[in-house]
């Protein structure tokens, strides 16, 4: 999967860990059988936002007036898988929050941004948040292994 990362935030984007944990969500998905190959060769758009930008698009697509950690937009380029939106400064509050440092928090989303743009959905119904954040709290705790032997 190809990674477009588009920094308009004033917050560095840690290039170097979203790509080697862009490698091992792919390897990862691929091994649960939740993405396909093809959909593994796509294009990913990652989108860094401050607050306030981020609060804008939230409230535009989802008519919540807050800054989100991710949000997720399908693409209608077939050589795309999507693009996620992601807010460094809610990141950081909630990597504090959870526990976890900043990447890893940025990982999650990052996972979870993805499934979203596989057709997961954790607010359609309890049936499909647990199957959702079933996989991708298994698929966190091999990644985080992964992620920490390297």
């Amino acid at each position: 999967m190809e990674v477009l990362i588009v920094n308009e935030s004033k917050h560095a984007a840690p290039r170097k860990f979203i790509q080697t944990w862009m490698e091992l969500v792919v390897a990862e998905l691929k091994r649960k059988k939740v993405l396909k190959a093809d959909q593994a060769r796509r294009e990913l758009t990652l989108v860094f936002l401050d607050k306030k930008p981020a609060q804008k698009i939230n409230m535009e697509f989802r008519s919540k007036n807050y800054a989100t950690d991710v949000l997720s937009f399908d693409s209608m380029d077939p050589g795309s898988l999507g693009e996620l939106v992601l807010c460094p400064e809610v990141l950081k509050r909630q990597s504090k929050d959870h526990g976890l440092t900043y990447q890893q928090e940025l990982g999650y989303m990052l996972l979870h941004g993805v499934l979203h743009l596989l057709g997961y959905d954790h607010e359609t119904s309890e049936e499909d948040a647990l199957e959702m954040f079933g996989i991708q709290d298994a698929a966190f705790e091999v990644l985080l292994k992964k992620v920490s032997a390297k």
